[in-house]
């Protein structure tokens, strides 16, 4: 019954997935070998061990651009990763590319970030300047290679090697863009990337409205966005400045998701790519928008920059914010406080700044801003109480 399971599952993929999408048939398999699971095929089981792991939940409560303490309309980064997988599923359907990695790849794709946001990121970069930085790209592969203790036989969660190559291609993108000499990502880890950026310029200008730290008539300083106004007005005669504004929102979706899936069909046909080999050899992404929207998009995001990330109240908290987690990460070097054991045992091998900034890095915004991890815990020690030193 497995074996005809197994052969089910790759027969379907066989007859819906293009011949440069990624089959789970060709997958490089996992470092620490398994068995095959009875009805789900290998990235199906990566979708679920990311869902089940203790990282993805606390996501809930960890800061996207705005912290829990400005309101509670606005995306966790929780609510925006759910968002990233939707769009980039519809992408990959529509791509005949294999729906079955989109997931996991996009489910895990900010598994990594601190407290706080990217402001929690700059803390613990400058904190571990000396220790090799922190990026949150390369933070969540520590999480599902090292940090997750779920199952018995390996550390980690064990994905596929499809998985944690595309996180590991998110880690390098910036070297990448410098030399685009290096392998391009599978189409799948592409899409994840591309459906990324439309989700927070479409998002991130909704939360802000909702804030009152932009309005709608300032965000027509974006090409982008008037455009989508303008479509939106023209569609329905009586909405009101909230149902405005959703309408707007689906239709920067729309636009983004329509003009990529439209200039990356057309890459691919130009190429004909007949594998995923194919598609890896070549210089440039295929998974893109066109220039225009491209251009377009780094117009909002430059608003967006001034207006919303750079706003005097955002500014405030994110002061607060970094103060706090740089106050913890001396606190806890310093051997002052608890650790729990966990942690404790991997400063032989890692250092105790890089495990310290691991544990803050766990952290929600409410325990990092309130303390309440280092409570009185029996798993807990002081690090100066077993002579560990700095």
């Amino acid at each position: 019954m497995m074996f005809s399971r197994e052969i089910g599952q790759q027969e379907r993929e066989r007859l819906l997935l293009a011949p440069y999408a990624m089959h789970s048939a060709d997958s490089a398999g996992r470092v620490h070998q398994e068995s095959a699971h009875l009805y789900r095929n290998a990235y199906q089981r990566d979708r679920d061990r990311i869902v089940h792991s203790s990282a993805f939940r606390r996501l809930a409560h960890k800061t996207q651009v705005f912290l829990g303490t400005m309101g509670d309309y606005h995306r966790s980064r929780l609510t925006h990763t759910l968002e990233v997988t939707s769009i980039a599923r519809t992408i990959g359907r529509t791509l005949q590319l294999n729906e079955d990695l989109i997931e996991p790849l996009a489910l895990m794709h900010d598994i990594g970030h601190p407290p706080f946001g990217h402001a929690g990121e700059d803390v613990l970069n400058e904190c571990l300047s000396e220790h090799g930085g922190f990026n949150h790209n390369a933070q969540a592969l520590r999480i599902v290679e090292l940090l997750e203790h779920r199952y018995p036989n390996f550390p980690g969660l064990n994905l596929t090697r499809e998985v944690l190559s595309g996180q590991r291609m998110r880690s390098n993108k910036k070297s990448r863009s410098e030399d685009r000499g290096q392998e391009s990502p599978l189409l799948e880890v592409q899409v994840v990337d591309a459906a990324d950026s439309i989700a927070y310029d479409a998002h991130d200008p909704d939360d802000a409205i909702e804030m009152g730290l932009l309005t709608l008539g300032e965000l027509a300083d974006s090409q982008l966005w008037r455009d989508a106004t303008k479509a939106t007005q023209q569609r329905y005669t009586a909405l009101d400045q909230h149902e405005t504004r959703r309408a707007v929102v689906h239709a920067v979706i729309d636009r983004l998701a329509g003009d990529l899936l439209t200039a990356t069909q057309e890459r691919i046909g130009k190429l004909q790519p007949g594998s995923t080999t194919e598609v890896q050899s070549q210089t440039d992404l295929l998974v893109a928008g066109s220039t225009e929207l491209v251009e377009q998009q780094r117009e909002l995001e430059s608003l967006l920059f001034e207006r919303v990330y750079r706003h005097p109240e955002v500014l405030q908290q994110r002061k607060r914010a970094t103060e706090t987690l740089q106050h913890r990460f001396e606190e806890l070097t310093r051997g002052h406080i608890l650790l729990p054991e966990n942690y404790l045992a991997l400063v032989p091998n890692e250092g105790l700044p890089r495990v310290v900034a691991d544990f803050l890095a766990s952290m929600t915004d409410r325990s990092a801003l309130d303390g309440r991890e280092y409570g009185d815990r029996e798993n807990y020690v002081t690090v100066a109480t077993i002579g560990l030193e700095k």
